[in-house]
């Protein structure tokens, strides 16, 4: 069989691709990417881009950082690999979970790991389900998140996800319910202020938990930010209104913190920034600045005490990956969290946040396809619209958002397209400078594709 020539003809000739406009690849094939330095990435014909989707939300410390390079062939040299079964686990997942429960808002508490946000998450609800039936609940399974809420593409994950495409694999399983997003400027009712929509989403949910009943449900999972739903922050005082109804019914608020986790809100944790503590934290993506793929799941004290009495009495919990807590992925964790707490880079998103805020909401003022500007330290999202005043979206026809990307693209600027908003979440290195290169051609961008569609 004669092989493909191009990049982009193997690519596309032995790859299966995930989560992509495909009529776009088709036209315009795939960028084979080969390096990266700082917050840009390079293909194979040469091409420079800067990376404002920081891979994907992850590569915060940019992609030739050489403290966690070195960090990876010390420990590659060291112990190369291993796993936390059977009573073993290298020094260096002793010494992350040490430093995850630190970090963490919770006093004291424990870490299991897994390969990925998904499995994370995947891994809190079976979690909760032995938990539950090893306390005699096993009808509390039901698990709460919201519509547009992204938690992942494993089964559990994907039914926690409410995302309208998982119905082409028979997603959500039965129990996964999704409230509604708590996205004021899209959701609100007509005349209806914020606080009115917070308590609003309060009152669904007390109203869905006298509906399903506190005894059936197994856990809140919740985003601080949604990211993948397009970078929506929750209504003023929302988790402050929802906190107390879960507590008054004894159901665990766990924290989705994989893309908010470890300095992308400007906090260390999104749950900080929003001013609440939750019973359970979802890492993942920053962890490791996105060089090794790892996830965890930080249980706060009640939890690990209640989980920790169940396992003790069948002696194990029969549950993990061959990968959890290896060695090499643990000892990047660590120097991924220094480089990110103590080298400068969460000073560095909080100082520039309000930089990049003020500089896309003028280039939201100077265009009349923006409805909204939503966002809080470095990840934010703009709404296209073809009427603003009214909130009126493109005709999906047009593929807005895509268009606007591939423009993007075109100019040497990488971002993403979700929904009708584009989405800019860069890594914590980026510059003045690199930002205002992220401003003019994102502008210039937007321009051409409203001219055409508008």
């Amino acid at each position: 069989m004669a092989q493909p020539q191009s990049w982009e003809q193997r690519a596309q000739e032995y790859s299966m691709y995930g989560f992509t406009d495909l009529p776009s690849v088709h036209e315009r094939g795939t960028v084979v990417l080969t390096h990266g330095e700082g917050p840009y990435v390079f293909d194979t014909n040469g091409r420079r881009y800067l990376d404002s989707n920081s891979g994907l939300w992850n590569m915060v410390a940019g992609f030739d950082h050489r403290g966690l390079i070195d960090a990876a062939k010390a420990q590659y040299e060291r112990f190369p690999g291993y796993h936390a079964f059977f009573g073993r686990m290298s020094d260096q997942t002793v010494m992350l979970s040490e430093k995850l429960v630190e970090v963490s808002p919770f006093p004291r508490g424990k870490v299991f790991y897994t390969n990925s946000g998904s499995e994370a998450n995947d891994t809190m609800v079976k979690m909760l389900w032995f938990l539950n039936r090893a306390e005699g609940r096993p009808q509390a399974r039901k698990v709460l998140t919201r519509v547009n809420a992204y938690h992942g593409v494993t089964i559990a994950s994907a039914s926690m996800t409410g995302k309208p495409y998982n119905e082409v694999f028979g997603l959500p399983l039965d129990g996964f319910i999704h409230l509604t997003c708590p996205h004021y400027w899209r959701e609100g009712r007509p005349g209806e202020t914020e606080q009115e929509f917070t308590v609003r989403m309060a009152k669904e949910l007390e109203d869905t938990i006298a509906r399903e009943g506190a005894d059936t449900i197994a856990a809140f999972v919740a985003e601080p930010v949604m990211g993948a739903g397009g970078v929506i922050p929750p209504s003023k005082g929302y988790f402050q209104a929802i906190q107390p109804i879960l507590q008054r019914h004894g159901i665990p608020l766990i924290a989705d913190e994989v893309i908010c986790g470890f300095g992308r809100t400007g906090n260390t944790w999104g749950c900080e920034t929003y001013d609440f503590v939750p019973d359970a934290i979802i890492s993942s993506k920053n962890l490791t600045a996105g060089f090794f793929p790892m996830g965890a799941v930080i249980l706060g004290p009640e939890l690990s005490d209640r989980l920790s009495a169940a396992v003790e009495e069948i002696e194990e919990f029969p549950h993990g990956f061959t990968a959890s807590g290896h060695p090499v992925g643990c000892a990047i964790a660590l120097k991924a969290i220094d480089v990110v707490m103590n080298e400068g880079l969460a000073e560095n998103v909080r100082r520039l946040a309000p930089r990049m805020e003020e500089g896309l909401r003028q280039i939201m003022q100077r265009s009349s396809n923006i409805g909204e500007l939503r966002g809080v330290g470095y990840m934010w999202a703009l709404e296209a619209c073809l009427d603003p005043a009214s909130k009126t979206p493109f005709d999906a026809s047009l593929s807005v958002s895509e268009r606007i990307a591939n423009t993007c693209t075109d100019l040497g600027l990488i971002c993403r397209p979700l929904g009708q908003s584009i989405v800019l979440c860069p890594p914590f290195i980026l510059t003045e400078a690199q930002m205002d290169e992220m401003f003019e051609k994102l502008e210039r961008a937007l321009n051409k594709v409203f001219a055409e569609v508008a």
